[in-house]
């Protein structure tokens, strides 16, 4: 059994280490689909707005570990299908890592850092329907992700990866990063390729 998860402020490149770790084998489990079929079991619109109310209020309402509950839901389902390569995307609080670890004490967190600008361009650019698409609305939600406790998860990621200017060498660190991790050549690295 190999599981990791991707944690990273919006529009930092997760979806792309995503896709290359599908290369790899790894079945995704997107946490952010919680919040998204919540928002849609309630009967409301697909908005940045929405989402980050309804992130908030499960949080509120269940406990700050209510998304990694479901996840771990997920995660058995997709386990006893016979999938033994598992990728997290977007753990949020160290609650979340804390409840992954108590039952997968081997995960490893992968932090992707990229510089707001950076990260505004490409949410504008994608224009996702739960994107922000205004800098003050793209900033408020930094703010809210930063309350949740992101900041303490990147800080304290097994891997940080600065998020490349191109995604050609994007993909390049991606893979690096998911060879080491998948030879066991490395348990633990700090900071990928010098940065």
């Amino acid at each position: 059994m190999n599981i990791i998860g991707i944690t990273g402020l919006p529009s930092s490149g997760k979806g792309e280490f995503s896709k290359v770790a599908s290369d790899f084998g790894f079945h995704e489990i997107i946490m952010g689909d919680v919040i998204r079929k919540e928002v849609k079991a309630r009967g409301l619109k697909m908005t940045r707005e929405n989402s980050n109310q309804i992130m908030l209020q499960l949080r509120e309402e269940r406990g700050q570990d209510v998304v990694a509950v479901v996840t771990l839901e997920w995660i058995k389902q997709a386990i006893n299908d016979g999938k033994d390569q598992i990728l997290i995307d977007g753990i949020r609080s160290m609650n979340e890592v804390n409840l992954f670890k108590e039952i997968y004490p081997e995960l490893k967190i992968i932090a992707i850092h990229a510089d707001p600008m950076t990260r505004y361009l490409r949410s504008k650019n994608r224009r996702r329907k739960d994107d922000a698409y205004s800098l003050s609305s793209f900033q408020k939600r930094d703010k809210i992700e930063l309350q949740v406790g992101i900041g303490n998860v990147i800080a304290l990621a097994d891997i940080l990866i600065p998020s490349p200017s191109t995604l050609e060498e994007a993909r390049s660190i991606y893979r690096e990063v998911l060879h080491e991790i998948e030879t066991e050549e490395s348990k633990k690295i700090g900071v990928v390729n010098g940065c």
